[in-house]
C-alpha cells in the first residue's frame, strides 16, 4: 500500500469521528440583517437575528441580558442603541427550531458604524453573527416652515400638573427661590421696622439717672484723681456727674447752669430741698478748686464725694408695692422720694 493510500485512509477515519462528534452536539447558527443599512438621526430601522437550533437546545444572547431593565442596549461607543421590546417568534422545521428576533435600532449621532456580532450562547458552546455597517444621516437644517414627515407629533404628559409647565431649573433648584424669597421677605419687614422705629435692631436699654449717676461715681473713686494731685480734674467730673443727674432725673438744666441758680433750683423742689445743703457743700469746693484754685484737704475731696452719693442715693425715685394695704409703708415712701 503505496503512502498516499495509507493518507487518504486515516482522513477519511477523520472526517468520519469528526462528523459524528458534530453531529451528536447541537450546532446553533446565527444570522444578522437589517432591514436598513442606512439611518435617518433619530429614527428607528429594525435588526432581525435568525437563530437555528435543535429542538431541545436553549441559549440566549448575553447582549440582551438587562435590555428591559434599561429599555436600551448601547452598542459602537453608545452612538448606536438596541432599545427595547424585543420581538421573538418560533417556527419548527423538522428536528431544528428557527427563531427570529426583531431588536429597534435607534441612533442620534451621525456616521458609518460597525456593528458588532451578536454572540449566542448555548451551554458551552458560543456562535456568533455576522458582522454589520450602519451608516447614519444627519437630520438636515430646517426652518419652521419646513414640513417634517415620520416624526410623531409633540404629546402631553401623562398625568400632567403644574410643575410641567415650569423650567427644569426651577424645579430642580426651588430651594434657591425658597432662600431669596425669605430673603426679599427679610428685607421687607427690616424696611418697614426702619421707617416706623428709626433703627432695625432693637436699641439697648437706657440706664435711669440713678444707674447712670451711680456708675459714674464709682468709675471717679477708681481713677484716684484727687489721690493723684488732680483735683481740678477729680471736681469737673464729680460736678459733671451731679449737673447730669439732676438734669434727667429733676428737668433741671443744670449743665447750663452758675452754681447759684442751680442751688436757686433745688431750693423751688420740694424733693430737693431738704438736700440742697449737700449740693451748696460740693459746688462751693468745686469753685473754690478750679477759679481760686485752692487746693483741698483730703478730708474735703472725701466729704464732697459722699455727699454727691448721699444725694443720689436720698433722690432715688422709690418703687411703688403692688399691694399698698399690704405694705403701709409704702404711701410714705412714695410720697417722700417719689419721682415727678
Amino acid at each position: 500500500m503505496t503512502k498516499m493510500n495509507i493518507l487518504k485512509k486515516y482522513f477519511l477515519v477523520f472526517s468520519l469521528v469528526l462528523s459524528v462528534a458534530t453531529g451528536a452536539r447541537a450546532v446553533s447558527v446565527v444570522k444578522a440583517r437589517l432591514d436598513s443599512a442606512t439611518l435617518l438621526m433619530g429614527k428607528v430601522t429594525t435588526l432581525r437575528l435568525s437563530v437555528e437550533q435543535d429542538q431541545g437546545t436553549t441559549g440566549h444572547f448575553p447582549i440582551f441580558k438587562n435590555i428591559m431593565e434599561k429599555g436600551y442596549v448601547g452598542v459602537c461607543g453608545d452612538s448606536v442603541e438596541f432599545r427595547a421590546p424585543v420581538k421573538v417568534d418560533t417556527v419548527v422545521t423538522g428536528k431544528r427550531l428557527n427563531i427570529e428576533y426583531e431588536i429597534p435600532v435607534q441612533s442620534f449621532d451621525s456616521g458609518m458604524y460597525k456593528l458588532p456580532m451578536i454572540e449566542f450562547v448555548t451551554g458551552v458552546d458560543t456562535a456568533r453573527s455576522n458582522s454589520l455597517e450602519l451608516k447614519v444621516y444627519p437630520v438636515p437644517n430646517v426652518t419652521a416652515e419646513t414640513p417634517i414627515a415620520d416624526y410623531a407629533n409633540v404629546a402631553e404628559p401623562e398625568n400632567k400638573s403644574i410643575f410641567d409647565s415650569l423650567p427644569d431649573w426651577m424645579v430642580h433648584y426651588w430651594w434657591v427661590l425658597l432662600i431669596i424669597l425669605v430673603i426679599l421677605t427679610a428685607a421687607w419687614a427690616a424696611w418697614k421696622k426702619y421707617r416706623k422705629d428709626g433703627h432695625i435692631l432693637p436699641k439697648k436699654p437706657e440706664p435711669t439717672p440713678y444707674e447712670e449717676a451711680s456708675s459714674a461715681l464709682k468709675l471717679l473713686k477708681e481713677k484716684k484723681l484727687w489721690e493723684n494731685g488732680m483735683e481740678k480734674e477729680y471736681f469737673t467730673e464729680l460736678t459733671d456727674i451731679l449737673r447730669r443727674y439732676l438734669y434727667r432725673r429733676f428737668g433741671i438744666n443744670a449743665m447750663e447752669m452758675t452754681s447759684r441758680q442751680i442751688l436757686a433750683s433745688l431750693s423751688g423742689n420740694k424733693d430737693t430741698k431738704e438736700q440742697r445743703p449737700m449740693i451748696r457743700q460740693i459746688l462751693n469746693m468745686a469753685d473754690f478748686v478750679k477759679f481760686a484754685k485752692v487746693r483741698p484737704l483730703p478730708a474735703d475731696n472725701i466729704a464732697s464725694y459722699d455727699n454727691a452719693v448721699k444725694f443720689v442715693e436720698e433722690t432715688r425715685p422709690v418703687e411703688i408695692a403692688e399691694d399698698k394695704g399690704d405694705n403701709p409703708s409704702a404711701n410714705i415712701d412714695e410720697k417722700k422720694g417719689g419721682d415727678k
